[in-house]
């Protein structure tokens, strides 16, 4: 529609312009250095615009080389672009030779060629090819030595995933002398630290983890380890491990393998209420069984209002094996010997486990059947090596009726 108005416009231009012209052509005089140049109005337009598509057309040849060396560059930059997404495609459906090669071809074109090589250390090391993984590395720090910290994570991350501990540990504190707060090395670092089994090292780590780039489950997983760590420390102090307890974020205080390790320490402390109040708080909310164990493990000051609590869950959670282990060492704490029993071989009969054993053992050598007992022991530990159900030394014992004594 807008076209054709403007088709119409310049044909009726054009027709005033002709019909004018036609009429009367003009006359142009121009003298300039004893020249003399005369010519009509339409030839003198007619010059003009001869004139003006000359400069034009010697504009864009004086400009020609840089256009194509420009036309050049964006050319190479879509192919290289074009790798870049091939490449990812590729490593994304596990073809990781492919896509190494797509990456690493051309770099010279690429604007960011950081990417690329980074993205080829970790298609080399999914290969299982740590010295061309390490090489793109290097190379990717040449590239861009600004981006020294963005490789060094790259590096220390495939370095954890290849069960390289120890240069992990020793790249990612490389990163910490540099950037101390830097989130992400605070979580390789963390996670290599419990790779290691480095207890001592979480410990001193533990304040600072709050700031780790860490999943919530992640956190809680090291929290808890080290919380194990405290526990067995006979030389801890109340008031260390209190410091210690603050530092964590709130949702991994609340976290049920933290709490119920916090639990125990508080108990081991004679703080057993205490530790009651806040493992009854989180079970009103939901039913954790870390915490239906903790609650077994800590010393009330009424333990026969302890044990009457645990059985009147068991109203609403009568099938849960570990409501009746806890059960259980709830009656073995007040020397309900057949409660005791009956709660264990319950519990055994719905979920045989390495701790419900340890303590059917206990029982047993408390009644005096040492035999039993050492058969109950020797199923708990073949349990834990991973033995078939048929070659436990004590088979888990049929459900019984729970005896009142």
């Amino acid at each position: 529609m807008r076209l054709g108005l403007w088709a119409l416009g310049a044909l009726f231009v054009g027709a005033l312009i002709a019909h004018f012209l036609l009429g009367d052509q003009g006359y142009v005089l121009i003298t300039f250095r004893g020249y003399l140049i005369e010519m009509s109005v339409p030839a003198l337009i007619l010059v003009f615009v001869v004139l003006y598509g000359s400069i034009r057309l010697l504009k864009r040849l004086w400009h020609a080389p840089r256009a194509l060396a420009q036309a050049w560059v964006n050319r190479g930059g879509r192919n290289a672009g074009v790798r870049l997404t091939r490449g990812l495609m590729h490593m994304a459906e596990g073809d990781f030779t492919r896509g190494e090669q797509l990456l690493t071809r051309g770099l010279k074109d690429s604007a960011a060629p950081l990417v690329n090589y980074l993205l080829a250390a970790r298609a080399a090391h999914s290969q299982g090819a740590r010295e061309r993984r390490n090489e793109w590395l290097k190379l990717a720090y040449e590239s861009l030595p600004d981006a020294e910290i963005t490789v060094l994570l790259t590096q220390a991350e495939l370095e954890l995933e290849d069960g390289e501990l120890e240069r992990a540990l020793a790249t990612a504190q490389r990163i910490l002398d540099k950037a101390p707060a830097n989130r992400a090395a605070l979580a390789i670092f963390a996670r290599t630290k419990l790779a290691l089994g480095d207890s001592a090292g979480l410990i001193e780590l533990l304040p600072r983890l709050a700031h780790a780039k860490l999943a919530t489950e992640q956190l809680a997983e090291i929290a808890a380890r080290t919380l194990e760590t405290l526990l067995a420390d006979s030389g801890l102090k109340y008031e260390a491990y209190a410091n210690v307890w603050t530092e964590l974020p709130s949702a991994v205080r609340k976290a049920p393998k933290v709490l119920r390790t916090h639990a125990r320490i508080l108990d081991r402390f004679g703080k057993g209420e205490e530790a009651i109040g806040e493992i009854l708080r989180v079970l009103k909310r939901s039913w954790e069984h870390e915490l239906v164990r903790a609650y077994g493990e800590v010393k009330a000051r009424d333990a026969l209002k302890q044990l009457r609590r645990a059985e009147g869950w068991l109203k609403t959670h009568s099938e849960d094996a570990v409501l009746l282990l806890t059960t259980a060492r709830l009656c073995m704490a007040n020397e309900l010997w057949g409660k005791a029993r009956s709660y264990l071989e319950s519990s055994l009969a719905l979920a045989p486990n390495p701790e419900s054993y340890a303590l059917y053992g206990k029982l047993l050598d408390q009644l005096g059947n040492p035999d039993q007992a050492a058969l109950a022991y020797h199923s708990g530990l073949d349990l834990m090596a991973g033995a078939r159900p048929g070659r436990r030394a004590l088979s888990a014992p049929p459900k019984t009726r729970r005896s009142s004594s």
